[in-house]
């Protein structure tokens, strides 16, 4: 694991993602975050050199190479997930839509899942049925998750915690990782979490 600094952002990446993370500034990249629909499995790239055509080289270390963001660089950046919710819909808890893989455009969560944990990353207490995939880490010590669709690395998967969700599981995702679509379906049936984990206000 090393400690990489993009401009005045500290990003932990692994060695694999350094070189990606290294030559880019990356404030002025985030700001112009890729929108794409949703990319069938034929279509996805077939390799690395691919997806540097897909992603800007913040999501591809992110998505590619399983760099993390730092804690709260969603919410404090400006066009990153959680600053730009906040800007539009008054709230980092929008109640309808769901937020997709910036990679693909596939579907990962549906908007009620995302929850207020106090982790510093966006947190969501289940995904969309199918949508993404647990893989233990090596050491067994997490579960990493990655969009089942493109194999893009999303987070990690924590479970039993005691949050008093639906699951108690907690999705710690990189807002990097993700772009919400208000006018996206989402099932009736997806229970909202209690008030205190989805606060309707701008956090002072």
């Amino acid at each position: 694991i090393a400690m990489v600094a993009l401009g005045r952002v500290l990003f932990i990446s692994s060695a694999a993602s350094s070189a990606a993370l290294r030559s880019a500034s990356f404030l002025s990249q985030a700001r112009g975050l890729r929108a794409s629909s949703r990319v069938l499995m034929a279509d996805l790239p077939k390799d690395e050199e691919g997806w540097m055509t897909v992603l800007n080289p913040e999501q591809f270390a992110i998505l590619r190479k399983k760099a993390t963001e730092p804690p709260g660089f969603s919410e404090t950046n400006p066009g990153q997930l959680e600053y730009e919710l906040k800007a539009a819909e008054g709230t980092k808890y929008p109640q309808e839509g769901a937020y997709e893989c910036v990679g693909c455009g596939a579907p990962l969560y549906f908007a009620r899942h995302k929850f207020a944990s106090g982790c510093g990353w966006p947190a969501f207490y289940d995904g969309v049925p199918g949508a993404i995939k647990e893989v233990p880490d090596a050491d067994g010590m997490r579960v990493e998750i990655v969009c089942n669709n493109c194999g893009g690395h999303l987070g990690h998967v924590f479970k039993g915690e005691g949050f008093p969700t639906p699951t108690n599981e907690r999705h710690c995702v990189n807002g990097i990782c993700l772009k919400y679509n208000k006018a996206a379906d989402q099932p009736e049936d997806v229970k909202e979490v209690p008030a205190a984990l989805r606060p309707g206000e701008i956090p002072k």
